[in-house]
Parts: C-alpha cells; structure tokens; sequence
C-alpha cells in the first residue's frame, strides 16, 4: 500500500514504550489516513526496526505502543504505517503450531508466510446466529462433569492463588476435554511452564489438535495483550468456517489484567480500582464474550485461569469477571471447593445429556459433604459425636479422596456408580432421601458392594 511507502520524521517524544509522532496529511489522498488499532514500522536511524501500535489519535498526533520496547529508539526514527491491524494466520496448518504474541512461528518450523492471514480486530458474531447452550464438554474430572459440568459455550475461569497447581490442572483438561480443537494461551509464562505444558500436549498425544499462542515472562509486556485475541480470532475461524467443536485455554488472565494497566499509567489515564483502569470490566468481557455455540456450526468454549492476589477474591480481576462468566471453579490446597465453585449452565446438560440420576446424585453428595463439614467442626470442638456424625466423617474423608481430589480422572458414568458406593458404604437406604425408583435402579447391594 501507498501508505507504507511514506516516511514520518517528526517524532515528539517517547516516554516508556510509547512514542508520539506528528503525521501530516498528503494533499488530495486520503489513503495515508491512519486508524486506531493499525500497525506501524518504526525505524532507527542504524537500519533496525520494531512493530507499533496506534493506540491513541489527536488530531495530527499519533501514538503508538511499541511491542518491544521503545529502548535505543532515538527522535530520530522514522514511522511508516502498513495500513491494517494486526494478523494471525488462520489455515490447518496451524495446528501442532506455537507462536509467540506478533504470530510469528517459535517452534523452529516453517514461517507459513503463504497461509491466509485474517485481523484480530474482527467484528465479534451475529448475535442472532447464537444458539442456547445445550452440549456438555467431557473432561474426566468429578469436580467438573459431575458436580459443575462444563457446558459447550460457556466461558468460565479457575480461580486459584500462586502456588496452586493451576496450569497442570488446565493442561490436564486440555488433554482429556472432548474437544475437536485446543487453542492455548499463555500469558506472562515461564519458561518452565511454557516447556511444561508444550511437552504435556506432545507426551499425550493431542498436540496434532493444539495451537499455542504465548507470551513469556521474558518478552515484552505489552506484546500480551495480543495473545488473547490471536487464541480467539482462530478459535472463532474454526469454529464458524469449519464447524469444529473448540476449546480455548487461558492462563492467568491477571498477568493479562496487569499488562493492561502498565499500559494505561504508561498513557496517563486516570486509575481507578488498585491501578486498574476504568475499562477492566469491559476490556475482559470483550474477550470473554467471544465464547458461543453457533447455529449450524460448532462453537468456542473459554476455560480460563484467574489468579486472585493474596487470596482475595474482591481483587478487582477475579470480581471483574465473575460478573462476565458463567460461573467459577474454585482451586484450593490441591483440591476443587464444591462450594466455591459454580457453573450457570449445568442444568442444560444434567439429566438431558447424561444419566437420569445425575441431578439427584449431585444434590445429595454436596449435602452429604456439608452434614460432614458441620461433624468434623463438632469433632474439632470435642461435642460428643453421634452414630450418624461417624458416618458423616467416613463419608467425608471418601468423598476428598475419591472426587475432590484434582488428580482424580474418571468417566462421568464411572464417577456416578463411585458415588453410589460411597454412599452404600456409608449410609443406609433409608437416609439417603432420594426417589426410591433410583434408589431402587443404582444402590448397590451389600454384596455387590463387597465385590467392587
């Protein structure tokens, strides 16, 4: 493009990462016209060069957001636009791919400069072309598929503090998620856990099915704030262009958060909560939204991980997005909380797609697990236990072993027939409280409970 070709010299001043420069209008053309979000070549009077992006416009003023940092850019640079935001390439041959945050290969193959390339800066779909939740993603976690199923469409995070095991959990789930198409990314990562979760996805075998878009603790941090909507504008082209069933893996949404308001101080703006500027909510939710089960296509399923500093859950991240999504898995001391965690659309599976006792099951594990908290505080504050509070502590220590437990990995039919002889093992038919008919159905008797 013309625009390109053009040189701008008058650069005003550079302050962090962001650089201002005086554009003028050529006469008569209008296509040098520059917009928001497009990118700019700068670069250095010794030859070398660096990406921008327009990131405010005033007048003839424009500013941009340099990705690797403004270091060793003298006033003397020169700034060409290219006229179009930034790309990623979207093709099959993506997948078993990795990408740093400008979408170029770092995984030592081919560069794909022939594959299409589309805009991160698309419009988001037709709300008319949604369709209401009503497919269950399988991920062979109790926690997940028998107490808070995790719903086609659904954009949830995990909730956890540093420390946790929260990215062996997600790529776990990556893993073993009934999903067509992972897209993974990584914000702020290590290196040990970007290694971590490359040859998790290669040792398992699902690497085939797998993009990565990552942004190492080591690369420049505005650079971040690509990598989500690189993941969802693929996620989105492979949903809707070839009806695949896609599951997004996000982590930690706070690194992103951060990055965001290093950003925003970087420009001036006002802060609002803790730093934070004023558009956290929506700048998260516009991400967050781009989850949707699409009519006659397949849809884009958001698993995200939300760190909450110091364990607060008013931090302005985690209380951000629980207003956006549907719900929260709650990670704790290695373990999944059943109270903590949440999930809005399980009711549009449970007992439609799965087994006709799974709501009942639900409800009488939990309740069951609460009578058990209630007698270990009892035992705690040495109160004479009664035969009924011992049953409840048996089936409390079972309950953290065989089900809350992360590691655990169980089919959800398998996860359903385990519940039913916990509950034999604990407690007699008639304090159970459920429809006999399932009763009838599912409790094991005392000998076939002997023999499992």
């Amino acid at each position: 493009m013309i625009e390109s070709l053009i040189r701008h010299h008058n650069i005003i001043s550079i302050v962090g990462n962001i650089i201002t420069v005086h554009v003028s209008q050529s006469k008569g053309n209008q296509d040098t016209t520059t917009c928001f979000g497009d990118l700019a070549k700068v670069e250095d009077i010794n030859g070398s060069y660096s990406l921008a992006q327009v990131i405010k416009i005033k007048g003839n003023e424009v500013s941009l957001q340099i990705f690797s940092g403004a270091q060793g850019i003298s006033t003397h640079a020169s700034v060409s636009f290219l006229g179009h935001s930034m790309r990623v390439t979207y093709s099959n041959n993506i997948l078993g791919r990795i990408f740093n945050a400008t979408g170029e290969p770092m995984d030592g193959g081919s560069t794909l400069e022939p594959d299409a390339k589309v805009s991160i800066e698309s419009a988001s779909v037709n709300p008319m072309k949604r369709v209401l939740a009503s497919k269950m993603i399988r991920t062979n976690v109790p926690m997940i598929d028998l107490f808070n199923c995790l719903v086609e469409s659904q954009k949830i995070p995990i909730f956890s503090v540093s420390g946790e095991s929260y990215n062996q959990f997600l790529a776990r789930i990556g893993i073993q998620a009934d999903a067509d198409i992972v897209v993974f990314a990584g914000l702020g990562l290590i290196f040990d856990d970007f290694h971590f979760f490359r040859s998790q996805f290669e040792e398992a075998g699902v690497f085939a099915r797998t993009v990565m878009f990552c942004n190492l603790a080591s690369d420049p941090i505005v650079e971040r704030l690509l990598v989500p909507d690189m993941a969802l504008t693929v996620a989105e082209r492979f949903a809707v262009e070839e009806g695949k069933r896609v599951l997004v893996l996000m982590t930690d949404m706070t690194a992103y958060a951060d990055a965001m308001k290093e950003v925003g101080i970087s420009m001036e703006h006002v802060p609002s909560n803790r730093g934070y500027m004023g558009d956290l909510y929506s700048q998260l939710a516009k991400r967050y939204e781009k989850a949707c089960d699409y009519n006659g296509a397949g849809s884009v399923t958001i698993l995200s991980v939300t760190t909450m500093p110091g364990g607060d859950v008013t931090h302005p991240v985690p209380d951000n997005t629980g207003y956006i999504t549907e719900g929260q898995f709650y990670l704790h001391d290695g373990v999944l909380d059943p109270f903590g965690s949440l999930s809005r659309l399980k009711q549009h599976v449970i007992g439609k797609v799965t087994r006709d006792d799974h709501s009942q099951i639900m409800n009488t594990m939990i309740r069951f697990y609460s009578g058990a908290n209630e007698a270990e505080q009892k035992q705690a504050m040495a109160f004479e236990l009664s035969a009924y509070d011992e049953k409840l502590l048996q089936f409390g220590q079972l309950f953290r072993e065989r089900f809350m437990d992360i590691n655990v990995s169980l089919a959800l039919e398998d996860a359903l027939d385990l519940c039913w002889k916990t509950l034999a093992e604990c407690f007699d038919e008639s304090e159970l409280l459920m429809k006999q008919t399932l009763i009838d159905k599912y409790f094991p008797t005392t000998n076939s409970v002997e023999n499992v």
